[in-house]
């Protein structure tokens, strides 16, 4: 600290920030503030760069959380200034992945919303024994043969993508066939579509996790856009942490 540079005391970086004393001293153990000098008897002093490094950290935990941003703050103290940006720009680019996969979530959803506008559209099927055998059969499932021909696959593929963890369809007891209910046929028509599409099973898994989560198509939209609504704002609380950090370099740097 500069001998002309105002001395603070730890209550003084404390009370403004709505701070306990301790929390003050916890930051300076854990390196979030710089080393304070000490008194002839033993008291911490601060000086503006504490008080400058508190706001930055409390800037920077907005966006990157208090557990990035307690890094980021100790590279800086311990010299390893590029250290200190590596952790920025990974958590730019952990938001950047997330937010890729909310865009592929969000566009097999479009698929999905058109697979079931599709389905409303179509007509009954007529009376008569065909349409009754189906119903009775319905009503316990389909086994996976029936789903093939249905959705326009190969039983092979419905495998592959059970493996794969896409699908789960329940079991007949005794025979242990596979059963697929309305739901499974629904995923499975989903997969088709999206796999034409030439989408990763890494990125339809988690469409049809959410899903199966929410319930329906539409509680899984607005959970998306809400998804989306909180990526954008981490993103501006990123970018101002962000800005701090430049000022705090700045200065640091200059001293």
């Amino acid at each position: 600290m500069k001998s002309d540079e105002r001395r603070l005391r730890t209550v003084d970086l404390a009370r403004p920030a709505g701070l306990s004393t301790q929390q003050i001293r916890n930051y300076e153990d854990a390196g979030v503030l710089p080393p304070a000098g000490r008194t002839g008897s033993g008291y911490r002093v601060f000086g503006e760069v504490h008080l400058h490094a508190l706001t930055t950290y409390r800037a920077l935990r907005q966006g990157y959380e208090p557990v990035t941003a307690t890094r980021v703050m100790r590279a800086v103290h311990d010299g390893d200034v590029s250290g200190a940006l590596a952790l920025v720009d990974a958590a730019h680019a952990a938001l950047h992945e997330e937010r890729g996969s909310l865009r592929a979530a969000s566009e097999a959803l479009e698929a999905l919303e058109a697979l079931e506008a599709l389905a409303r559209e179509e007509p009954e099927p007529s009376d008569g024994p065909a349409r009754s055998a189906r119903s009775a059969r319905s009503a316990d499932g389909l086994r996976i043969g029936e789903v093939a021909a249905l959705i326009g696959v190969r039983t092979s593929a419905l495998r592959v993508w059970e493996a794969a963890g896409l699908l789960a369809p329940g079991r007949e007891r005794g025979t242990t066939y596979r059963v697929y209910g309305p739901a499974d046929v629904r995923d499975a028509r989903l997969v088709r579509t999206l796999r034409r599409s030439h989408y990763l099973f890494d990125q339809i898994r988690p469409v049809l996790d959410g899903l199966r989560r929410e319930g329906s198509s539409e509680a899984l939209r607005t959970a998306v856009d809400a998804r989306g609504q909180l990526l954008t704002a981490r993103t501006r609380a990123m970018l101002a942490g962000a800005g701090a950090l430049h000022a705090y370099l700045e200065e640091t740097t200059a001293r």
